[in-house]
């Protein structure tokens, strides 16, 4: 009988493939085992280690824990990533150093509650009440999608390795700051609302407390040695309607003085900023998306009688227009904010920083993604986005006495970043 690598590599092999009854086959020889009486557990250790031996070689080609959890999800389901988050556990156990704190805090929020079990596939399957069948073909589904993932944009040095500190937020889910939970409150007012000229308000008022922390930020780094790296964050972009949050995140990053580049195949958008700007683009975008939800489905019910039923363009049409007209206005109180903070520090010491700044962003985007296009914004439903323009303008943000924003017309002419 072959020992048990050979085994699962037979496996693996024939689940890649086209032939269905040749992978059935070799299932069935990795429910036998190997013969010898310790045989299923010799599957299981085989199973196991090649896992880990494959998220090992994930991190040095810029994946990080949370995004392996979010394409195991996307592709494999959530049992599939709770097999996953098992197996980074047991990975971290052989892990060298040195491992940064960050990625310790990101793997111990998705594996809070997983037990540090050494018989990984075993609780797994109990917990999940399987039989050996399914169990065997979910771990062999994991095991290729781990093994086959491409190499993305190393954000941050990964664990065993050193290299320049590229700075990142500190986790926009996290407290301790008064003026994040302020605009945390804020945003939660706005997405909790009936009313979207409040909920369109409420939102202004925490771009405007960003952009004034941002500012701050960017002054006082100005004044210390350190030499960071611009950082990034990768926020996700799944279906449905991936395109239309992909440029909801780009409105939001352009706002904050950030970069960001959808890779459509994935299903996340990378954003690249200072620690302030990406921690403002991961909440304002996690609310906005709430918003932009409520404000279509409030659409359906608005439009004309006789306009025939919804269709997925004149979703995609909403949710693209009301992107780009709050993109306007979130820009609107950044440079109310900006010009604030100009008569009070100063434009001679505030634009060449904030100009500095905004070069480092570039220049780490060219230097992660120098192959970046861009395609055209289509607009497929004239009523879509009329009514997402309507819905993202209803009320003036005029919150800093900065100007209006400009009006957007119905067949815009946008470039935007490909799909990679």
């Amino acid at each position: 009988m072959p020992d048990a690598d050979e085994l699962v590599a037979n496996a693996l092999a024939a689940m890649r493939g086209t032939d269905v009854r040749q992978a059935e086959r070799q299932l069935d020889q990795l429910m036998v085992g190997t013969g010898a009486a310790d045989g299923t557990t010799a599957v299981d250790a085989a199973l196991l280690g090649r896992l880990v031996r494959g998220l090992s070689r994930l991190w040095p080609r810029g994946w990080q824990p949370a995004d392996v959890d979010r394409i195991t999800t996307r592709r494999l389901g959530t049992r599939a990533t709770r097999l996953v988050r098992a197996a980074m556990v047991a990975q971290r156990r052989t892990q060298a150093e040195p491992v940064p704190a960050w990625w310790d805090d990101q793997l111990g929020e998705l594996t809070a509650d997983v037990r540090d079990d050494h018989d990984v596939l075993a609780s797994w399957t109990t917990t999940e009440g399987l039989d050996r069948a399914d169990a065997l073909r979910t771990a062999v589904d994991t095991l290729a999608l781990v093994e086959g993932l491409p190499p993305i944009a190393v954000l941050r040095p990964p664990p065993g390795t050193t290299g320049p500190v590229s700075a990142g937020p500190v986790g926009a889910g996290r407290s301790g700051s008064p003026m994040l939970d302020r605009v945390r409150a804020l945003l939660a007012k706005a997405e909790s609302t009936t009313f979207p000229a409040e909920a369109e308000a409420l939102t202004a008022k925490a771009q405007e407390l960003i952009a004034r922390h941002s500012i701050d930020e960017a002054l006082l780094a100005a004044g210390s040695e350190r030499g960071d790296l611009p950082g990034g964050v990768r926020l996700s972009t799944d279906t449905p309607y991936a395109g239309a949050k992909a440029l909801l995140v780009q409105e939001v990053a352009a706002a904050n003085r950030c970069e960001a580049v959808w890779s459509d195949d994935l299903g996340f958008t990378t954003v690249l900023g200072w620690p302030a700007d990406l921690v403002a683009v991961e909440l304002l975008y996690t609310s906005l998306l709430v918003q932009a939800t409520a404000a279509m489905l409030r659409g359906r019910t608005e439009r004309r009688s006789g306009s025939g039923r919804r269709t997925k363009a004149w979703d995609e049409s909403f949710l693209n227009a009301f992107a780009l007209r709050i993109g306007e206005r979130l820009r609107t109180a950044t440079e109310a904010a900006t010009d604030a903070a100009d008569r009070a520090a100063g434009a001679e010491q505030l634009l060449p920083v904030l100009a500095a700044r905004g070069e480092a962003v570039r220049e780490r985007l060219d230097t992660l993604f120098p192959g970046v296009t861009r395609h055209r914004l289509s607009v497929r439903d004239a009523e879509g986005w009329s009514s997402g323009t309507t819905a993202a303008d209803r009320a003036s943000l005029d919150v800093g006495g900065g100007r209006k924003p400009r009006q957007v017309p119905d067949r815009p002419d946008r470039r935007r970043p490909d799909p990679r």
